[in-house]
């Protein structure tokens, strides 16, 4: 028997933090206490100097705080974990054996061995990056969880395709492109991965759906690397499709024999473009500030000599109070570009300023006065600007790439940006406002590929919750109209994988997602509506990983998350559902105060602190949803799955009762199947709801 006089406790760091013990989730009151109990769990093998754990988490204090710092965190763990937790000398310092269960500890040497079961139990273990949610301001934390990061995201990509690689010798096809795809899910520019899924998709018999992969492999290494696929790809390829093969070749023999390292490398300028703030007097004018801060993260991400941090990352931050030194430490970054916009009438403002982050110092700084329709010339201006001031040279093709503009007219741009808005609200109003919003883009500009794309969402939803009179063939029409005029658009991909699902024809459907990862693996949509169509096939882990990738992208969306716990329940990871659902709580109410008219914040979010226990403050949530829209379908079915949970079903019923008769295919099936209403089917009463199900 051990000596450790306290229970075991699992501590997960592969995505966001969470310790749980016996009786459940474990919180933890600060960041330093929380990255002292991580680094300890790292390290438990090899006890560590009091002093590099000053340097680590208080290096930027007087020593004699940091010491006092330490002694106080020390006394805290062991407060936390036990008297007998932290053993040492009085110099070093570990945690005692047994003590700690740690995801990151048993990660590696699963990889390592390398056998099938090892590497799918460490392909389940990793869910996101190391500590995703961990972050403090002292150099060599950001040094060390860095390097970590780096070497552990390594190892799970390996282990991913070594995985997808055994599935598929094993003749388990479909197993080993589901793999693959998370690996590209986290890289896109892995092309051992993107060379399982073309393998796995000929080896289903999938042939087309292979070539077309194949084929988006190559736009996307020449795109962003200026490179075609290597030798191995070269004759996977050739052997899978031998009637391309000489077409493959002869391309190959054209191209430009340099070769552009991939943009990762830790020698390249970094940079991390921070949402730009909305000068106007209207709130609501966030989303083209926000519009224009995504547009130019991806014209700087074109740039093979840039490292450019990705939007999800940048707008995590983008309401803390922090300096653009302490921004750009916690980042990781060089360089910071801050700025703001101004739209008042036909007239922009817009100011830019890039700044060193080591020193605070102004780089290039610049205000721009225009008519709104010069707003795509302005992006390109800063964007040459940041290039100019940090001497990175623009290949020919970059060049080209980042003077390409989604459309020849702001206005349709404008449109745009609101109806994307509009759709994320997801509520009937806005998703006919969104609609709305869409078709005046399309109107304007014909050729406007992205609005179609949008177009085809709202009728997906609107089909599937509010029971709308559109066909799924003409959905899928308009998201091939999409294509047809930009072909490769991720969006696009990601609309048809969605209409697909509708249908139940989910191959189809994953081909699609499986398309609009490699053109975009960074895509919310894409990720979020691959996680529904996963969940509705019964394939729960594939689920939780998309939907937790899509909660990651999209850092302000709280329903992902609260999505998320139904899975994770079903799983049986109480302390992942436990912490999804805290940090969708705290999604949903950051979104309530912002938009106080949208009741699905409150309607999620009250479900989720119903799985927290805190029962009387869900109910003022659940009654501030009815309240902001009482006649709203999704709102009225996500209440009567509220009160079926907390035990009032007559009010449950009712709610189901006024649904049911306007609802869509898709909210009548949850009636039929949704644990949350288990309650309510031993009731009398519920035989009305089943009459209206018939």
């Amino acid at each position: 028997m051990s000596d450790v006089a306290f229970p075991k406790l699992r501590l997960l760091l592969l995505g966001s933090l969470e310790l749980s013990g016996p009786a459940g989730a474990v919180d933890l009151p600060n960041r330093k206490l929380a990255g002292l109990l991580a680094y300890l769990a790292c390290t438990a093998l090899t006890p560590t100097p009091r002093e590099k754990l000053m340097t680590l988490l208080w290096g930027s204090h007087f020593e004699a705080q940091a010491r006092q710092n330490l002694r106080q965190a020390l006394h805290r763990l062991r407060l936390l974990l036990g008297p007998k937790a932290l053993v040492g000398d009085g110099h070093r310092i570990a945690l005692a054996p047994g003590t700690i269960d740690c995801d990151a500890s048993k990660f590696e040497p699963l990889v390592r061995m390398g056998d099938h079961a090892s590497l799918a139990e460490a392909v389940a273990l990793y869910r996101d990056r190391f500590l995703a949610d961990v972050s403090i301001p002292e150099e060599a934390w950001a040094s060390w969880v860095a390097g970590e990061r780096q070497r552990l995201e390594e190892l799970a990509l390996d282990g991913m395709v070594r995985l997808g690689e055994l599935q598929l010798s094993s003749g388990n096809p479909e197993d080993a492109c589901v793999t693959g795809n998370k690996a590209i899910a986290i890289d896109g520019l892995r092309e051992d991965a993107h060379r399982l899924v073309i393998a796995a998709l000929a080896a289903a018999g999938r042939r087309a759906d292979a070539v077309k992969h194949h084929k988006h492999l190559i736009a996307l290494l020449q795109r962003e690397l200026n490179v075609g696929p290597d030798a191995r790809t070269q004759a996977l390829a050739a052997e899978l499709f031998k009637p391309v093969s000489q077409e493959v070749a002869a391309r190959e023999e054209t191209r430009s024999p340099n070769v552009v390292e991939p943009r990762w490398r830790p020698d390249l300028p970094s940079i991390a473009v921070l949402p730009f703030d909305n000068m106007s007097s209207d709130p609501e004018q966030d989303y083209f500030s926000e519009g224009i801060t995504e547009d130019i993260i991806t014209d700087l991400s074109k740039i093979s000599g840039l490292r450019v941090l990705a939007r999800n990352t940048v707008f995590a931050n983008r309401r803390k109070p922090m300096n653009v030194q302490q921004v750009a430490e916690e980042l990781g970054v060089k360089f910071v570009l801050e700025g703001s916009v101004r739209k008042s009438g036909s007239r922009v403002r817009v100011t830019g300023q890039l700044i060193d982050g080591a020193d605070g110092g102004h780089l290039w700084a610049d205000r721009y006065d225009r008519e709104l329709t010069d707003i795509f010339a302005i992006q390109d201006e800063i964007t040459h600007a940041i290039v100019d001031q940090l001497r990175v040279r623009l290949l020919p093709a970059e060049k080209q790439a980042i003077g390409v503009v989604p459309t020849g007219s702001v206005e349709a741009y404008t449109y745009y940006l609101r109806g994307r808005q509009f759709l994320h609200r997801r509520s009937k109003t806005f998703l006919e406002l969104a609609r709305r919003m869409f078709a005046k883009a399309v109107e304007i500009d014909p050729h406007y590929a992205k609005a179609y794309a949008g177009i085809a969402d709202c009728d997906s939803f609107l089909r599937l919750h509010y029971g709308a009179e559109v066909s799924i063939e003409g959905i899928l029409a308009m998201g091939g109209k999409a294509l047809g005029l930009k072909s490769g658009l991720a969006e696009a991909h990601a609309s048809r994988g969605l209409a697909y699902s509708l249908l139940g024809r989910y191959p189809e459907a994953m081909t699609e997602f499986d398309a609009a990862f490699v053109a975009d693996a960074e895509l919310f949509e894409a990720h979020y509506f691959c996680a529904r169509a996963c969940f509705t096939q019964g394939k729960l882990e594939d689920a939780a990983f998309h939907f937790r990738r899509a909660a990651h992208i999209k850092p302000d969306d709280c329903q992902t998350l609260l999505v998320l716990t139904g899975v994770l329940r079903s799983l049986g990871r109480t302390a992942e559902m436990l912490a999804a659902a805290r940090e969708g709580v705290t999604r949903a109410e950051r979104e309530l105060e912002l938009h106080p008219e949208n009741p699905r914040p409150a309607y999620l979010g009250a479900g989720g602190l119903a799985i927290l226990g805190e029962i009387d403050r869900a109910k003022e949530w659940a009654a501030r949803a009815l309240t902001i829209d009482p006649d709203d379908i999704l709102t009225q079915y996500n209440g009567a799955c509220f009160y079926a949970i907390v035990g009032d079903n007559e009010r449950a019923i009712d709610l189901l009762l006024a649904v049911l008769p306007r609802a869509g295919r898709q909210t009548k099936e949850w009636v039929k199947y949704d644990s949350d209403l288990d309650p309510l089917r031993a009731n009398p009463r519920f035989a009305q709801v089943l009459a209206l199900l018939a």
